[in-house]
């Protein structure tokens, strides 16, 4: 095939024939060349010696191509519409890479979009999608999403698309004001009078994302403490509104220690009190049977995940 194309004629005698069986006129194509109708016609020659076939029928005022002149048209056409597809894909730029996530809105917010800051500040050509919400989990099933937040019992098989994260576990956080202005808190029984911030119980449905939120009277039965006059001052379905109120110095908040973790870090939130509550599940995330073969997608996922090993997010607060 390579000995055979040497031989080929220009590329540009094609070019020429081209435009010339559009018109079906060398006057024409010669117009629309900007050269004269004597070298359309010439070059049209050249190239039917060097094919050695006859590719127009001439007559007195008009052209007809010949049954080799309709066979080369549809090659040549074919070929240049090739050759111009290749030019503008060189010429274009690239989509960049997009990783889609989805999760809840804490998880999403509180959590993920950290991890994506910093990635992103090594990785700045990739873009991200992320898919929050506290209604839907059916979110992680689009066929869009390369990854997904989700959470689930000790059942759950880790394997080559789903991979552990961290424990489920909430503890009482508040801002150093709050604690300094209002406590000190040294136990649950001391958090009676406390300003407490509260999830709604219409966070989210079992139906929707398949388990119930944690709430105070959740965690004070758990430790063994009854609170029938539990009375908080703003309970909210929103659990990021709850968390910035308690960096604000509103109130006390349970804190679920891979949502807070970072603000414990930088000094704006504090445990009051050792008491954790080790609730039986966890949280994994799914990468999507698609997405496997998606380099960056994979490199996103080791980066969460070499990350949670360094901190050592596994552990309890």
């Amino acid at each position: 095939m390579l000995l055979k194309r040497r031989y080929l004629p220009s590329l540009g005698s094609f070019a020429t024939f081209e435009i010339a069986a559009k018109h079906l006129s060398f006057t024409l194509a010669g117009n629309e060349l900007n050269v004269t109708q004597a070298a359309i016609s010439q070059q049209i020659r050249g190239l039917e010696k060097s094919l050695g076939v006859t590719l127009f029928i001439r007559k007195h005022n008009s052209l007809e191509l010949t049954f080799d002149g309709h066979r080369l048209l549809t090659a040549v056409s074919g070929g240049l519409d090739i050759i111009c597809d290749a030019i503008k894909d060189i010429n274009t730029p690239p989509d960049p890479p997009v990783i889609t996530c989805s999760g809840t809105n804490a998880a999403i917010a509180c959590w993920l979009k950290p991890l994506v800051d910093s990635f992103r500040s090594e990785r700045p050509d990739i873009r991200f999608v992320l898919l929050a919400s506290d209604e839907d989990d059916t979110l992680r099933n689009f066929d869009e999403v390369d990854l997904s937040l989700i959470c689930g019992n000790e059942r759950c098989e880790v394997g080559e698309n789903l991979f552990y994260l961290f424990p489920d576990i909430v503890q009482p956080v508040c801002s150093p004001d709050y604690l300094e202005h209002h406590g000190p808190f040294p136990d649950a029984r001391s958090l009676g009078n406390a300003d407490l911030l509260d999830l709604h119980r219409k966070h989210w449905t079992s139906d929707a994302i398949g388990w119930h939120p944690i709430t105070w009277d959740d965690w004070f039965r758990a430790i063994g403490l009854d609170a029938p006059h539990l009375s908080p001052i703003i309970v909210s379905n929103n659990y990021p509104f709850l968390v910035n109120a308690a960096v604000k110095g509103e109130g006390i908040i349970l804190g679920w220690h891979h949502l807070v973790r970072s603000l414990m870090d930088e000094g704006a939130l504090c445990a009051l009190f050792d008491a954790p509550l080790h609730v039986d599940r966890g949280y994994y995330m799914k990468v999507n049977q698609a997405s496997l073969d998606k380099p960056h997608v994979q490199e996103f996922k080791d980066f969460v995940l070499t990350g949670l090993a360094a901190a050592g997010q596994e552990e309890s607060l």
